[in-house]
């Protein structure tokens, strides 16, 4: 089971995250948990320049930064995992990229998708949770987050409000586009709040 959660920065993925491992560990259901980009060794520095806001890269280069990492990530790491019969719980995939970088950044949907399918080898979620939190209150919840951290990984956090406005329309469109894979769940409220609405959402797959 490949289970990606998707959102706006300051959304609560990785919070979620981490209730959803607790679960499955209770459960004594084998899982991997990675992100996008660092889930594989060579992420881990890709993941340096892409998030720093000490990098001035140009939209292009970051677009096949992010595929480069993602065909490692695939080989190294979530292939080897679903083979194995494990869940994997992976913080953003492709659908990130076609929220930030054709939605966000404007690059061309029909480019992205051939270099999303060549780097990916046509692997998609399973399943795709969408965090929904309006921008405005997700991107205060981000940057503030950020201020605790003791290293930069603010470029995102560092945009405007109107870039995260069509991030957030992206995601919107995507789960209309793809609605048997998308499940959307509010995002507001206390962490365990969201997690009841997760788990139900699950449930109602017939996951648990």
């Amino acid at each position: 089971m490949f289970i990606t959660f998707e959102g706006v920065e300051g959304s609560g993925k990785t919070t979620q995250i981490r209730l959803l491992e607790q679960y499955l560990a209770e459960k004594r259901l084998p899982f991997v948990s990675t992100r996008e980009p660092g889930g594989s060794p060579i992420g881990a520095e890709l993941r340096k320049i892409l998030l720093s806001e000490h990098h001035d890269i140009c939209v292009r280069t970051e677009l096949l930064l992010y595929m480069a990492e993602r065909a490692e990530h695939v080989e190294k790491v979530i292939k080897p995992a679903l083979a194995e019969g494990k869940w994997v719980l992976c913080d953003r995939f492709g659908d990130a990229t076609r929220a930030y970088q054709v939605f966000g950044r404007g690059l061309p949907r029909r480019l992205v998708e051939d270099l999303e399918s060549f780097a990916a080898s046509d692997l998609e979620p399973d399943i795709t949770v969408l965090l929904r939190l309006d921008p405005a209150s997700a991107l205060r919840r981000a940057r503030a987050r950020n201020q605790t951290l003791p290293f930069s990984e603010g470029k995102f956090e560092a945009e405007e409000l109107d870039f995260h406005g069509r991030v957030y329309e992206g995601y919107e469109a995507l789960a209309k586009e793809f609605p048997k894979r998308f499940s959307v769940i509010d995002a507001s409220g206390e962490p365990h709040e969201v997690f009841a609405r997760l788990l139900s959402a699950l449930s109602r797959r017939g996951l648990f």
